[in-house]
């Protein structure tokens, strides 16, 4: 059985929801963050020596990363589901969404996060200094990164119903947490309707509801 080594309030909500939706057997081993730092908790670099999460061991064999994982989990245990066939253009859209959702959308949102928290902790007398400097970065670069990365999102989604094609499919469940994210702290969902048609739709779907009943505290979901 696979076992999910599990964060609340983390990307890993889309390992449960995958497997979810295959009906696939597992088990979650549930970590909480640190409430002052909402970092992962040390105990989980006993499993990766990052201290990450997701990470999933099936079968012995111990996978990191949320990209690498679905890609694992396909190729052992979808059986051709949530992917388009091999060889079409579909299938290539999965790939290349599989890979942008952490290597290009993720980038701003932390971004936007870090200087969101910067002047949180500094001395008094800096924070007027420091949340001048975070607010300027914000205003000038990652803000306008993430509007980018909303109206291609809003683009994309006015083409095809989801992401790689007219079937749901893996790279949906791998763009969610980009765009929940957007909405909760990158203004995503203003002005564009088919970026918000896709949120109420995943949320409505019941193996993410199962998901979320499993794995606990998530605060990017409806």
């Amino acid at each position: 059985m696979i076992t999910v080594h599990h964060l609340e309030h983390s990307r890993s909500q889309r390992v449960l929801w995958l497997l979810e939706e295959l009906g696939v057997p597992y088990e979650i081993k549930a970590y909480s963050r640190d409430p002052k730092t909402m970092l992962a908790p040390p105990e989980l670099r006993a499993v990766h020596p990052l201290g990450k999460s997701p990470v999933i061991v099936d079968d012995g064999v111990t996978v990191a990363e949320t990209g690498a994982i679905v890609e694992w989990i396909l190729e052992r245990h979808a059986g051709g589901r949530l992917a388009p066939p091999a060889g079409t253009p579909e299938r290539a859209r999965l790939a290349y969404w599989l890979h942008y959702a952490e290597g290009s959308a993720m980038p701003p949102l932390l971004l936007k996060l870090v200087f969101m928290r910067l002047a949180t902790g500094v001395p008094f007398l800096l924070k007027g200094l420091v949340g001048a400097i975070a607010g300027r970065a914000q205003s000038s670069f990652i803000d306008p990164q993430l509007k980018a990365h909303a109206d291609y999102w809003e683009a994309e989604l006015s083409k095809s119903e989801w992401f790689a094609g007219p079937d749901f499919s893996a790279a949906d469940i791998m763009m969610s947490f980009p765009l929940e994210a957007a909405a909760s702290r990158g203004g995503a969902l203003e002005g564009r309707p088919h970026v918000k048609a896709f949120l109420d739709k995943i949320h409505a779907r019941p193996a993410y509801r199962r998901a979320l009943e499993k794995g606990g505290p998530y605060a990017y979901a409806d």
